[in-house]
């Protein structure tokens, strides 16, 4: 009995002890260079998150401006190079006209002086409206940004940034929008295509990835999918599907429960072909913040040289100079 109990205990330790070799970054090799900066919204005007939905007009509950700049326009773009993002992530809608529209909303009514859905409207419509119509910071007695500000296409931003990086967040979930956006897409270089992530629906993510796998994308389904996965069984090294060729986001408070973090981490996911960026703590409900102040970027792995996604770009990209 002894001598059985003996044995199971070494078999218990050696099946410890290989886990943990194949799976500490002791023995990884270091990933060298910068973090990857990916401001979101490029730099935009903060707004009060208490009790966020999805549905919150966050223009009317902007905080005290600290710059001038309107999310999803090409100077708010141009700042947040400037500051030092290696990625800018804009939003996208279809018009009734056969383009793409870059604004948040799914309704004009709270940031313009427009109403109704955005993509029941023509860009040439929505050329015309005053995206800052709605901000105010003071309960609405004064409205410092009206007639500040026009609403780009995709097509021009990406015709002014050609060299640059961006993630396409698609607000829907009809896949029609996926094959839309895909017809955009293949008509840049495979080169141009490589600067390019997008993420949203599943539906037109799924679109997507059959029309041009050599993108990387993101779904809401495939970031659970890979973060339950990958906690369930990537100690054995092998990754589930929904963590290959993807954009994969990694709160901070979740990523050193994750098998091999950091470095052993990220360079299965670099392996399969995708992209890691960490977020600001996961506390529960339906939105993540980013790293977005000097205490959360300390939270990050001595040498980190993976993504960061910030709200603060003007910030973190100082931090980190």
């Amino acid at each position: 009995m002894g001598r059985k109990l003996f044995y199971c205990a070494g078999a218990i330790a050696l099946a410890a002890a290989g886990i943990y070799l194949n799976n500490t970054s002791l023995l990884a090799e270091h990933r060298s260079g910068k973090p990857v900066l990916l401001a979101h919204r490029g730099i935009a005007q903060r707004f009060d998150e208490t009790d966020l939905k999805n549905d919150t007009c966050t223009a009317s509950r902007m905080l005290p401006p600290k710059h001038d700049y309107l999310e999803n326009t090409i100077p708010s773009m141009q700042a947040g190079f400037a500051a030092g993002a290696d990625i800018v992530e804009i939003d996208v809608h279809p018009t009734t006209d056969g383009q793409f529209a870059v604004f948040h909303d799914w309704t004009l009514d709270c940031r313009t002086d427009g109403h109704g859905v955005t993509r029941e409207h023509s860009m040439e419509e929505m050329r015309k409206l005053d995206i800052g119509y709605g901000y105010t910071a003071d309960g609405g007695k004064t409205f410092p940004f009206r007639g500040r500000g026009m609403m780009p296409t995709l097509a021009q931003v990406l015709s002014t940034f050609p060299d640059r990086r961006f993630l396409i967040n698609v607000k829907s979930r009809d896949p029609s929008e996926g094959e839309k956006l895909a017809v955009v897409l293949n008509g840049l270089s495979t080169e141009r295509r490589a600067e390019i992530i997008v993420y949203g629906g599943g539906e037109p993510i799924d679109v997507i990835r059959r029309r041009l796998p050599d993108i990387k994308t993101a779904s809401r389904q495939s970031l659970k999918g890979c973060l339950t996965g990958y906690i369930g069984y990537g100690w054995t090294g092998l990754l589930p599907d929904a963590c290959k060729q993807r954009m994969m986001l990694v709160p901070i408070n979740i990523a050193p429960w994750l098998w091999g973090w950091p470095d052993r981490f990220l360079n299965r996911m670099q392996d399969a072909g995708t992209e890691v960026f960490v977020l600001g703590p996961y506390r529960g409900g339906e939105f993540s913040t980013g790293i977005d102040d000097p205490a959360q970027l300390a939270r990050l792995p001595q040498n980190y040289a993976a993504g960061i996604w910030t709200n603060e770009i003007e910030t973190i990209g100082r931090l980190l100079e």
